[in-house]
């Protein structure tokens, strides 16, 4: 006898009815490491730790998924600064390799370092903003992060 397996419950995002978030307010927040909510708390409670929840407003951050991505977004913008002034001072130039690296570890060091941790507010923020991940208030608590139905098997 053939199984079929049906779908007994469904739970789908019910954002469309919630108000809509200032995307763009939410990350210039978040890029000022502000909670993407009050403006007022602050994001991170030690350098790339996001705090639990907003000091001034409670807003919850354990949902945050901020992992690798603020990572890969300031390589391409340090890469996008330093590799074209790198270009530049070399055609016209000609420094000495020793000179060239001197100056262009460190201040994509420094750079990357200074980055990192308003990007990843931004991303926390734009997170916030679009109701990913665990800033969507609306999901039931026993849903699990990718759920679509709860299957039974049907003999």
């Amino acid at each position: 006898m053939e199984s079929r397996t049906m779908p007994t419950e469904t739970w789908t995002s019910a954002s469309q009815s919630l108000p809509k978030r200032d995307v763009w307010q939410a990350m210039a927040r978040g890029l000022r490491c502000r909670c993407p909510n009050c403006g007022e708390g602050k994001v991170f409670r030690a350098f790339l730790k996001v705090a639990d929840n907003c000091s001034v407003c409670g807003q919850d951050f354990s949902g945050h998924r901020a992992d690798d991505l603020p990572a890969y977004l300031v390589i391409v913008i340090v890469g996008h600064i330093i590799v074209p002034i790198a270009l530049w001072i070399e055609t016209d130039y000609a420094p000495s390799i020793a000179l060239q690296l001197s100056v262009y570890l460190p201040a994509t060091l420094i750079m990357s370092l200074v980055l990192l941790q308003p990007v990843k507010g931004a991303v926390v923020g734009l997170q916030w903003a679009f109701r990913m991940h665990g800033f969507d208030e609306s999901r039931p608590a026993d849903v699990e992060e990718g759920t679509i139905a709860k299957l039974t098997v049907v003999k």
